[in-house]
């Protein structure tokens, strides 16, 4: 009998498809079959580097509704597992696009990053404190809330830092004391951490169940991954760089990118029916699929992760903010032109009355503590050598080891994408909201921004231009930045003052400073902290209705321990805030 690998995870779904991945132990049919109703769908799994895979696009599902649903393999039912104890897995479709918000339940979006998912040893004690994510999956298992979405904005494995047991396995096929040392090299190594982090018994059950929108970012593939030109040069000279990087595209594009993309985009793409058809012919999908890698670890724009969904009137922009950087120093940025304008088409698409919500997912923030984004700009000006040549070697340095490669480092995308945010939000027909999503930097914060004063390109506007936005002047949309990460992490106490001193008023002060010493000038616009910062494994949920939008952070706590002793965790609110008031209420400051 075929068995059930990995998954399944419920990947795309509309008003009435869905797709759902998983992998197998052997080659097979794979099929989901819905429970007392007429829809389902079956695929033949094709192959890579020896895994057996399956996506699965499910037809015939009524809008608005949520159906049970089985997985069979050559006929054989492996999910839900045998004497599971969860509740059956469901594909909850989204409401027809007519229906009004009167007859509709509100949209939930829950949203975080950075999810180390080893766990320890020893079960009773986690260092990092309870998995936020196991958290939300308890809850739900329990009949509490889930999300209709659930996106995860970057690091969902962390190739540079595995745990025990992934070391161990990698350990009996090569010398962990060669370079790559015990971090991943290849595409084999990259599955034990796709099996470490989805295999969790609730997580493994939330992922059946609950969409999932994924993006990657620098950990899935190596920290701090195109953090500049130097960078990229160096680690392209050592040895073992180029499997490490296939094998992160690679494994990548299997595990997170495919199921991003809808049944329509899927039967259009070359490479999915390229890998399928070497799978049947030669017993193996991988050639085409590194040859995809190579082409897009050379070329930013041979290839595009950056992506789209749309969930009735709330529309998401997943943005690629790593493999699609432009590196040297002279044409810095963080996305490529031909990305930039990719994403300028998605926002203005049908004009910005075409939608209720605009969400534009970064795993990098657009807006950071002051201090921070005038240090990155100073960075970024000093290693182009606004300050002679003397500074450059010096602000490299500094760059690589503070990790200072955020929006605020590539000033030409940063001033880009603020221009079309602004643009988008004084429109008269503008959205309700336009969110940032992000994570990255192992806290939470909301932030929003003042665009009174943003000095466009054509010069600067008054701050008493009342040509766009309210009467006020103010833009006609709730824009915010809102940044939650870690799902399971942790960032050094001493850090923690760090952030904090950020956002403070001195904060400000060194960051302009640092700016003007780099021949910056002063900042695009100004923008204010209305929440945080907070610390803590946490995820943030957006619950959108009609017009309105309410955010809440919740931080994962321990809570009462199951029968046979393993800890349980549980989220705790923190923050609670609607779109359209102008401050938001803390619950419990962490």
């Amino acid at each position: 009998m075929t068995g059930l690998r990995l998954g399944p995870l419920l990947r795309y779904v509309d008003q009435d498809t869905a797709t759902v991945w998983l992998e197998t132990d052997a080659p097979c049919e794979a099929e989901v079959h819905c429970d007392g109703a007429t829809a389902g769908g079956s695929a033949h799994t094709w192959q890579v580097a020896g895994h057996h895979y399956a996506l699965v696009t499910v037809v015939g599902l009524e809008p608005g509704t949520e159906t049970p649903y089985r997985v069979t393999l050559d006929g054989e039912e492996v999910w839900p597992l045998p004497a599971s104890p969860h509740p059956l897995s469901t594909i909850r479709t989204l409401a027809p696009p007519e229906a009004p918000p009167s007859d509709t339940e509100p949209f939930r979006i829950a949203f975080g990053s950075c999810r180390w998912a080893a766990r320890p040893a020893d079960s009773r004690h986690d260092p990092m404190g309870p998995d936020a994510l196991d958290a939300l999956a308890q809850q739900a298992i329990a009949g509490g809330d889930r999300p209709d979405v659930l996106l995860l904005l970057g690091d969902q494995v962390y190739a540079d830092a595995t745990s025990e047991r992934v070391r161990s396995r990698i350990g009996r096929n090569r010398d962990l004391t060669e370079a790559p040392w015990d971090q991943v090299a290849d595409y084999e190594e990259y599955t034990e951490l796709y099996y470490e982090s989805w295999l969790d018994p609730e997580v493994r059950w939330l992922l059946s169940t609950v969409p999932s929108c994924m993006i990657f970012d620098d950990h899935d593939v190596i920290d701090d991954w195109n953090t500049s030109e130097t960078w990229q040069r160096e680690i392209r000279g050592t040895g073992w760089w180029h499997e490490r990087v296939l094998g992160g595209l690679t494994s990548y594009w299997v595990h997170q990118h495919l199921g991003n993309l809808s049944p329509a985009e899927l039967a259009e793409d070359p490479l999915f029916s390229a890998v399928r058809a070497a799978s049947e012919k030669e017993g193996d999908g991988a050639p085409p699929l590194r040859e995809f890698a190579e082409r897009a670890d050379l070329d930013p724009t041979a290839v595009r992760w950056s992506y789209r969904r749309d969930f009735g009137r709330v529309r998401l922009l997943m943005v690629d903010t790593r493999a699609a950087r432009v590196l040297p120093e002279g044409e810095r940025r963080m996305l490529d032109d031909e990305e930039m304008d990719w994403l300028h088409e998605q926002v203005l698409d049908g004009g910005p009355g075409a939608v209720d919500h605009l969400l534009i997912g970064s795993s990098l923030p657009w807006l950071l503590p002051p201090a921070v984004h005038g240090l990155e700009v100073w960075n970024a000006a000093l290693c182009s050598g606004a300050r002679g040549q003397r500074w450059v070697r010096f602000s490299e340095a500094l760059r690589q080891r503070a990790d200072l490669e955020h929006w605020a480092a590539f000033p030409h995308s940063f001033r880009a994408l603020t221009e079309l945010i602004e643009r988008v939000a004084n429109d008269h027909e503008a959205p309700a909201s336009v969110s940032v999503l992000s994570g990255d930097v192992h806290h939470a914060y909301v932030t929003e921004p003042e665009f009174e004063n943003l000095k466009t390109a054509g010069g600067t506007k008054a701050a008493g231009d009342k040509t766009a936005g309210n009467a006020d002047g103010r833009p006609r949309s709730r824009v915010v930045q809102l940044t939650c990460s870690p799902m399971h992490n942790s960032v050094p106490a001493v850090l923690r003052p760090a952030f904090r001193f950020g956002w403070s008023l001195p904060g400000r002060w060194l960051g302009r400073a640092l700016a003007r010493h780099g021949h910056a000038g002063e900042p695009l616009i100004k923008w204010r902290r209305t929440g945080g910062p907070w610390f803590g494994n946490q995820i943030m949920t957006l619950t959108l209705h009609g017009r309105a939008a309410e955010y809440t952070l919740d931080q994962a706590r321990p809570a009462t321990a199951a029968p046979d002793g393993t800890p349980r965790s549980g989220l705790v609110p923190v923050l609670t805030s609607t779109l359209s008031s102008p401050e938001p209420q803390a619950v419990n400051e962490a």
